[in-house]
Protein backbone atom coordinates (compact mmCIF):
# COMPACT_ATOMS: atom_id res chain seq x y z
CA UNK A 1 0.00 0.00 0.00
CA UNK A 2 1.10 3.54 -1.29
CA UNK A 3 1.35 5.99 1.68
CA UNK A 4 0.96 9.95 0.95
CA UNK A 5 4.56 11.53 2.12
CA UNK A 6 4.02 14.89 2.63
CA UNK A 7 6.80 16.70 0.73
CA UNK A 8 9.83 17.98 2.98
CA UNK A 9 9.92 22.19 2.97
CA UNK A 10 12.25 23.54 0.16
CA UNK A 11 15.70 24.79 1.34
CA UNK A 12 14.81 28.17 -0.03
CA UNK A 13 12.05 28.73 2.28
CA UNK A 14 14.18 28.35 5.33
CA UNK A 15 16.91 30.22 4.27
CA UNK A 16 14.33 33.07 3.30
CA UNK A 17 12.13 32.61 6.79
CA UNK A 18 15.72 32.92 8.78
CA UNK A 19 17.00 35.79 6.27
CA UNK A 20 13.91 37.54 7.74
CA UNK A 21 14.02 36.71 10.99
CA UNK A 22 17.40 37.77 11.16
CA UNK A 23 16.18 41.26 9.68
CA UNK A 24 13.74 42.09 12.37
CA UNK A 25 16.71 40.78 14.83
CA UNK A 26 18.81 43.36 13.43
CA UNK A 27 15.75 46.55 12.97
CA UNK A 28 15.78 45.82 17.08
CA UNK A 29 19.09 45.77 17.58
CA UNK A 30 19.88 49.07 15.67
CA UNK A 31 17.10 50.66 17.54
CA UNK A 32 18.92 49.74 20.77
CA UNK A 33 22.65 50.54 19.25
CA UNK A 34 21.44 54.39 17.96
CA UNK A 35 19.06 54.87 20.86
CA UNK A 36 22.80 54.53 22.86
CA UNK A 37 24.56 56.59 20.60
CA UNK A 38 22.39 59.32 20.59
CA UNK A 39 22.75 59.59 24.17
CA UNK A 40 26.02 61.44 23.40
CA UNK A 41 24.76 64.53 21.82
CA UNK A 42 20.82 64.74 22.63
CA UNK A 43 21.34 65.48 26.68
CA UNK A 44 23.27 68.91 26.01
CA UNK A 45 25.26 69.75 29.07
CA UNK A 46 25.64 66.10 30.10
CA UNK A 47 28.47 65.50 29.24
CA UNK A 48 27.19 61.91 27.43
CA UNK A 49 26.38 60.41 30.98
CA UNK A 50 23.33 58.50 29.71
CA UNK A 51 25.92 57.03 26.90
CA UNK A 52 28.40 56.48 29.59
CA UNK A 53 26.02 54.45 31.31
CA UNK A 54 24.51 52.72 28.85
CA UNK A 55 28.34 51.57 27.60
CA UNK A 56 29.26 50.04 30.49
CA UNK A 57 26.07 48.14 31.44
CA UNK A 58 26.40 46.64 27.91
CA UNK A 59 30.19 45.83 28.83
CA UNK A 60 29.72 44.37 32.16
CA UNK A 61 27.08 42.10 30.79
CA UNK A 62 28.36 38.51 31.35
CA UNK A 63 29.65 36.20 28.14
CA UNK A 64 29.32 39.50 26.40
CA UNK A 65 31.82 38.08 23.65
CA UNK A 66 29.46 34.88 23.71
CA UNK A 67 26.06 37.46 23.43
CA UNK A 68 28.42 39.28 20.24
CA UNK A 69 28.93 36.41 18.18
CA UNK A 70 25.67 34.71 18.82
CA UNK A 71 23.12 37.14 18.95
CA UNK A 72 24.36 39.81 16.73
CA UNK A 73 27.34 37.80 14.81
CA UNK A 74 25.27 35.25 13.67
CA UNK A 75 22.45 37.07 12.67
CA UNK A 76 24.48 39.12 10.64
CA UNK A 77 26.00 36.73 8.77
CA UNK A 78 22.69 34.60 7.71
CA UNK A 79 21.33 37.43 6.70
CA UNK A 80 24.17 39.23 4.97
CA UNK A 81 24.91 35.53 2.81
CA UNK A 82 21.36 35.46 1.91
CA UNK A 83 21.33 39.28 1.13
CA UNK A 84 23.61 39.10 -1.55
CA UNK A 85 22.08 36.11 -3.05
CA UNK A 86 19.27 38.84 -3.37
CA UNK A 87 21.51 41.01 -4.72
CA UNK A 88 23.09 38.88 -7.09
CA UNK A 89 19.23 37.56 -8.73
CA UNK A 90 16.93 40.33 -8.20
CA UNK A 91 16.43 42.98 -10.66
CA UNK A 92 14.37 46.31 -10.25
CA UNK A 93 11.46 47.40 -12.19
CA UNK A 94 11.19 50.54 -11.52
CA UNK A 95 14.33 52.17 -13.71
CA UNK A 96 14.44 52.94 -16.85
CA UNK A 97 14.89 50.18 -19.75
CA UNK A 98 14.98 49.33 -23.29
CA UNK A 99 12.33 47.28 -23.27
CA UNK A 100 14.58 43.72 -22.74
CA UNK A 101 12.82 44.32 -18.86
CA UNK A 102 10.29 45.05 -16.88
CA UNK A 103 10.02 48.62 -15.87
CA UNK A 104 6.59 50.37 -13.82
CA UNK A 105 8.24 53.55 -12.45
CA UNK A 106 4.36 54.57 -11.45
CA UNK A 107 4.25 52.56 -7.80
CA UNK A 108 6.03 53.48 -5.09
CA UNK A 109 6.83 50.20 -3.71
CA UNK A 110 8.79 49.28 -6.66
CA UNK A 111 10.70 52.20 -6.23
CA UNK A 112 11.03 50.98 -2.57
CA UNK A 113 12.30 47.53 -3.77
CA UNK A 114 14.84 49.39 -5.77
CA UNK A 115 15.87 51.53 -2.71
CA UNK A 116 15.98 47.89 -0.91
CA UNK A 117 18.25 46.98 -2.61
CA UNK A 118 20.53 50.05 -3.52
CA UNK A 119 20.67 50.19 0.59
CA UNK A 120 22.09 46.48 0.73
CA UNK A 121 25.02 47.38 -1.37
CA UNK A 122 25.86 50.37 1.25
CA UNK A 123 25.12 48.45 4.00
CA UNK A 124 27.51 45.46 2.74
CA UNK A 125 30.60 47.50 2.93
CA UNK A 126 29.75 50.32 5.13
CA UNK A 127 29.24 47.72 7.96
CA UNK A 128 32.32 45.71 7.54
CA UNK A 129 34.13 49.11 7.61
CA UNK A 130 32.79 50.51 10.67
CA UNK A 131 33.56 47.64 12.54
CA UNK A 132 37.13 47.68 11.21
CA UNK A 133 37.11 51.65 12.23
CA UNK A 134 34.73 51.28 15.58
CA UNK A 135 36.56 47.96 17.05
CA UNK A 136 39.38 48.01 15.25
CA UNK A 137 41.06 51.27 14.46
CA UNK A 138 39.46 53.36 17.27
CA UNK A 139 38.91 50.77 20.05
CA UNK A 140 40.26 51.59 23.25
CA UNK A 141 43.39 49.85 24.35
CA UNK A 142 43.31 48.50 27.97
CA UNK A 143 45.80 47.79 31.19
CA UNK A 144 44.92 46.94 34.44
CA UNK A 145 47.21 48.88 37.24
CA UNK A 146 46.92 47.39 41.00
CA UNK A 147 43.00 47.09 41.19
CA UNK A 148 41.75 49.13 38.25
CA UNK A 149 41.03 48.40 34.45
CA UNK A 150 42.27 51.22 32.66
CA UNK A 151 41.35 52.29 29.03
CA UNK A 152 43.19 54.57 26.33
CA UNK A 153 42.03 56.02 23.54
CA UNK A 154 43.91 57.78 21.00
CA UNK A 155 42.63 61.52 19.99
CA UNK A 156 43.65 64.41 18.30
CA UNK A 157 43.42 67.60 20.55
CA UNK A 158 41.21 70.61 20.50
CA UNK A 159 40.61 74.14 22.35
CA UNK A 160 37.63 71.91 24.44
CA UNK A 161 39.60 68.62 24.90
CA UNK A 162 41.51 69.87 27.87
CA UNK A 163 38.61 71.31 29.60
CA UNK A 164 36.13 68.32 29.16
CA UNK A 165 38.57 65.47 30.22
CA UNK A 166 38.88 67.60 33.74
CA UNK A 167 35.35 67.45 33.86
CA UNK A 168 35.35 63.55 32.77
CA UNK A 169 37.82 62.97 34.83
CA UNK A 170 40.68 61.63 31.92
CA UNK A 171 44.45 61.76 32.26
CA UNK A 172 45.55 63.11 29.16
CA UNK A 173 49.32 62.39 27.89
CA UNK A 174 50.89 63.30 25.02
CA UNK A 175 54.25 62.49 23.42
CA UNK A 176 56.68 63.94 25.59
CA UNK A 177 55.24 63.15 28.49
CA UNK A 178 55.28 58.97 27.22
CA UNK A 179 59.22 59.72 26.42
CA UNK A 180 59.57 61.00 29.89
CA UNK A 181 57.53 58.10 31.87
CA UNK A 182 59.46 55.25 29.73
CA UNK A 183 62.09 56.74 30.97
CA UNK A 184 61.43 57.40 34.70
CA UNK A 185 60.44 53.24 34.22
CA UNK A 186 63.87 52.52 32.74
CA UNK A 187 65.28 54.09 35.73
CA UNK A 188 63.27 51.99 38.50
CA UNK A 189 64.21 48.75 36.18
CA UNK A 190 68.01 49.31 36.63
CA UNK A 191 67.42 50.33 40.01
CA UNK A 192 65.54 46.83 40.92
CA UNK A 193 68.25 45.07 39.03
CA UNK A 194 70.94 46.46 42.19
CA UNK A 195 68.15 46.08 45.02
CA UNK A 196 68.44 43.31 47.40
CA UNK A 197 66.40 40.42 46.43
CA UNK A 198 65.50 39.24 50.11
CA UNK A 199 64.23 42.82 50.70
CA UNK A 200 60.04 42.09 51.61
CA UNK A 201 59.44 45.30 49.43
CA UNK A 202 60.81 44.23 46.76
CA UNK A 203 58.64 41.79 44.90
CA UNK A 204 56.15 44.30 45.94
CA UNK A 205 58.07 46.80 43.66
CA UNK A 206 58.60 44.67 40.78
CA UNK A 207 54.90 43.81 40.82
CA UNK A 208 54.41 47.57 40.88
CA UNK A 209 57.20 47.62 38.10
CA UNK A 210 55.22 45.27 35.37
CA UNK A 211 52.23 46.25 35.90
CA UNK A 212 53.19 50.18 35.20
CA UNK A 213 55.16 48.67 32.20
CA UNK A 214 52.24 46.78 30.99
CA UNK A 215 50.13 49.85 31.64
CA UNK A 216 52.83 52.00 29.48
CA UNK A 217 53.01 49.25 26.70
CA UNK A 218 48.85 50.15 26.16
CA UNK A 219 49.77 54.01 26.08
CA UNK A 220 52.36 53.30 23.32
CA UNK A 221 50.66 50.57 21.41
CA UNK A 222 49.35 53.61 19.14
CA UNK A 223 51.91 56.13 18.21
CA UNK A 224 51.17 59.76 18.41
CA UNK A 225 51.86 62.45 15.98
CA UNK A 226 52.62 65.69 17.77
CA UNK A 227 48.98 66.75 17.53
CA UNK A 228 47.14 63.78 19.02
CA UNK A 229 47.33 63.05 22.93
CA UNK A 230 46.24 59.32 24.69
CA UNK A 231 42.97 59.50 27.21
CA UNK A 232 43.61 57.20 30.03
CA UNK A 233 40.42 56.51 31.90
CA UNK A 234 39.24 53.91 34.60
CA UNK A 235 35.43 53.76 32.82
CA UNK A 236 35.15 52.30 29.47
CA UNK A 237 32.13 54.14 28.74
CA UNK A 238 34.48 57.35 28.91
CA UNK A 239 36.88 56.11 27.18
CA UNK A 240 33.81 55.02 24.25
CA UNK A 241 32.43 58.60 24.46
CA UNK A 242 35.89 60.69 24.08
CA UNK A 243 36.91 58.02 20.59
CA UNK A 244 32.95 58.73 19.46
CA UNK A 245 33.71 62.59 19.69
CA UNK A 246 36.79 62.57 18.38
CA UNK A 247 35.88 60.68 15.27
CA UNK A 248 32.29 62.92 14.80
CA UNK A 249 35.35 66.09 14.40
CA UNK A 250 36.05 65.18 11.28
CA UNK A 251 33.61 65.92 8.53
CA UNK A 252 34.36 63.26 6.03
CA UNK A 253 33.31 60.77 8.94
CA UNK A 254 30.33 63.05 9.29
CA UNK A 255 29.40 62.29 5.65
CA UNK A 256 30.05 58.25 5.42
CA UNK A 257 28.22 57.74 8.76
CA UNK A 258 25.47 60.19 7.96
CA UNK A 259 24.83 58.12 4.83
CA UNK A 260 25.17 54.89 6.43
CA UNK A 261 22.53 55.72 8.77
CA UNK A 262 20.36 57.19 6.38
CA UNK A 263 20.59 53.79 4.42
CA UNK A 264 20.28 51.54 7.59
CA UNK A 265 17.28 52.97 8.46
CA UNK A 266 15.49 52.78 5.27
CA UNK A 267 17.01 49.55 5.12
CA UNK A 268 15.16 48.29 8.22
CA UNK A 269 12.14 49.83 8.34
CA UNK A 270 10.84 49.02 4.73
CA UNK A 271 12.24 45.74 5.66
CA UNK A 272 10.25 45.69 8.96
CA UNK A 273 7.01 46.88 6.88
CA UNK A 274 7.60 43.87 4.28
CA UNK A 275 8.10 41.35 7.32
CA UNK A 276 4.97 42.25 8.43
CA UNK A 277 3.02 41.04 5.39
CA UNK A 278 5.66 38.36 4.77
CA UNK A 279 4.54 36.96 7.91
CA UNK A 280 1.03 37.21 7.79
CA UNK A 281 0.64 39.84 10.77
CA UNK A 282 -0.78 42.75 8.29
CA UNK A 283 -2.91 41.17 5.46
CA UNK A 284 -5.88 43.71 4.94
CA UNK A 285 -4.69 46.50 2.80
CA UNK A 286 -6.02 48.92 5.59
CA UNK A 287 -3.32 47.28 8.09
CA UNK A 288 -1.12 47.33 6.09
CA UNK A 289 -0.92 51.10 5.34
CA UNK A 290 -1.54 51.49 9.65
CA UNK A 291 1.65 49.27 9.52
CA UNK A 292 3.07 51.39 6.99
CA UNK A 293 2.84 54.97 8.65
CA UNK A 294 4.14 53.41 11.78
CA UNK A 295 7.60 52.05 10.31
CA UNK A 296 7.99 55.42 8.00
CA UNK A 297 7.20 57.21 11.95
CA UNK A 298 9.77 54.75 13.57
CA UNK A 299 12.40 55.36 10.64
CA UNK A 300 12.25 59.24 10.79
CA UNK A 301 12.79 58.78 14.75
CA UNK A 302 15.18 56.33 15.02
CA UNK A 303 17.05 58.42 11.74
CA UNK A 304 17.06 61.48 13.78
CA UNK A 305 18.40 60.01 16.98
CA UNK A 306 21.12 58.13 14.81
CA UNK A 307 22.08 61.79 13.09
CA UNK A 308 21.67 63.58 16.38
CA UNK A 309 24.64 61.64 17.73
CA UNK A 310 26.39 62.04 14.42
CA UNK A 311 26.49 65.73 14.33
CA UNK A 312 25.74 66.64 17.62
CA UNK A 313 28.34 64.57 19.94
CA UNK A 314 31.10 67.10 19.22
CA UNK A 315 29.29 70.16 17.26
CA UNK A 316 26.69 70.55 20.38
CA UNK A 317 26.84 68.84 23.14
CA UNK A 318 31.02 67.65 23.93
CA UNK A 319 32.80 70.60 21.99
CA UNK A 320 33.53 72.69 25.14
Amino acid sequence: MDYYQAPLIPSAFIWRRAHSLSGLWLVLFLIEHLIVNSQAALFIGDDGSGFVTAVNSIKDLPYLPVIEIFLLGMPLFIHGVWGIKYLLTSESNSLPTDGSTVSLPQFARNHAYTWQRITSWILLFGIVAHVIHMRIIQYPESAQLGAHHYYMSRLNTDNGLYTLSRRLGVDLYDKNQIQQMNEQMTKQSMAFEHSTVNDPNHLIAVQKSQETKAWLNAIEKRPLNENQVIAVSNSFGVAELLMVRDSFKDPIIILLYTGLVLAACFHAFNGLWTFLITWGISLTARSQKLMRKIAVSLMILITFLGLSAIWGTYWLNLNH
